[in-house]
């Protein structure tokens, strides 16, 4: 959820393999699931092994994350110290592509904590048993509404809120409001946005029409957009960086799906510096995305990964993600950089769908935007 390109193509092509039954994974849209937990629920570890066992000390955890992650070089040095306990990120690609191949070694893990799985998939990797649920004491310093997972599967640590983007010079006193606007001619051939089937941002949009206009609705709109020049890219560095120009004047375009926080990495890497974004956000727009960390089922390390799971809700860890990661911690106790304070677009009333709806109709809905945009 940090503004990057996120795929999510091969996630969907890997994980229909994975499920017995792709129909119970992908009812009617609409329909939620019955259910986002596993068939067999693990043990739980304790709240208090994460602050009381001596042998998490001097272990190595692996902590594996999206091609987003971005921490200081220091955060994790300020963990060990503390804990005598060492953390090896592990890489890997998009938040889909991870979820997938997590699932494929479900119960014989390459690393001992996820970090990166976000609403879009957190239901089919927790119906794919791929967590073992602890709660963190932390957590009474999280507002329950990010907490989507009541089994504790999985832990919330950020949030984010995917939302139309507009070039303020484009548009002056009379800038895009409303997802309504963007099919009225004023705006024809104005907006670009990336491919749900290969971009997480590019699912959020249409997750947020979805959720906006409803199962009987969201087909029309995208056929109104379609009809007045919609321009759809593969990711976000395609449409943001490439078809939008990072909102600078004479780009291809002057509306793209992007984040809240854009406007602060426009201050925080304009060249040359300046103190307003060139860039507005439309916060009617706005689909949110909670990014959670798991303790993965079969780690050798639960001990260690529950202090792991423990320090992402700490104080060091959620203060370092506003300008590493271009999105929101979640816990109270969190302090926003001033910069990031000042240019922050607060979205007060997000679009939402639940994990469960979205594992509903996720694959059928991407589905039939395809038919209707594309082909």
């Amino acid at each position: 959820m940090a503004i990057v390109f996120v795929a999510v193509a091969v996630a969907a092509a890997a994980l229909a393999g994975c499920t017995s039954d792709p129909e119970a994974a992908a009812p009617t849209p609409g329909e939620a699931v019955a259910s986002c937990a596993p068939d067999q629920m693990p043990e739980p570890i304790p709240a208090t092994t994460s602050t009381t066992a001596d042998d998490a000390a001097a272990t190595t955890v692996r902590l594996l994350v999206t091609d987003s992650f971005a921490v200081s070089d220091a955060t994790f040095a300020g963990f060990t110290k503390e804990t005598g306990i060492t953390v090896e990120v592990v890489p890997s690609d998009d938040a889909g592509t991870m979820v997938s191949q997590a699932i494929l070694t479900a119960g014989q893990p390459v690393a001992d904590v996820l970090y990166g799985i976000d609403t879009t998939f957190l239901c089919r990797g927790t119906r794919a048993g791929l967590f073992v649920p602890y709660e963190s004491p932390a957590l009474t310093e999280v507002p329950a509404e990010y907490q989507l997972d009541p089994d504790h599967l999985a832990t919330p640590v950020d949030v984010g809120d995917v939302c139309l983007n507009y070039r303020k010079d484009a548009f002056g006193d009379d800038p895009p409001t409303t997802l309504d606007d963007l099919k009225d001619p004023a705006y024809r051939d104005a907006f670009v946005t990336e491919d749900p089937e290969s971009s997480s941002p590019g699912l959020a949009f249409l997750l947020a029409t979805v959720a906006a206009y409803g199962p009987d609705r969201w087909e029309d709109y995208w056929k109104d957009l379609r009809a007045n020049g919609v321009k759809v890219d593969p990711g976000w560095t395609e449409a943001y960086e490439g078809s939008f120009g990072s909102g600078a004047d004479g780009a291809d375009r002057s509306i793209v799906t992007s984040y809240a926080t854009s406007p602060v990495a426009d201050v925080v890497y304009a060249d040359p510096p300046r103190d307003d974004p060139a860039i507005g956000v439309v916060a009617d727009s706005c689909f949110r995305q909670v990014e959670f960390a798991g303790i993965l089922r079969g780690t050798e390390h639960p001990d260690a990964a529950a202090r792991l799971i423990d320090f992402l809700l700490s104080p060091t860890f959620q203060d370092d993600i506003p300008l590493n990661m271009f999105v929101e911690p979640v816990s109270d106790r969190a302090t926003l950089p001033a910069v990031f304070e000042a240019n922050r677009t607060p979205i007060d009333h997000p679009l939402t769908l639940t994990p469960a709806e979205i594992e509903a109709g996720r694959d059928r809905w991407t589905e039939r935007w395809t038919e209707i945009v594309v082909r």
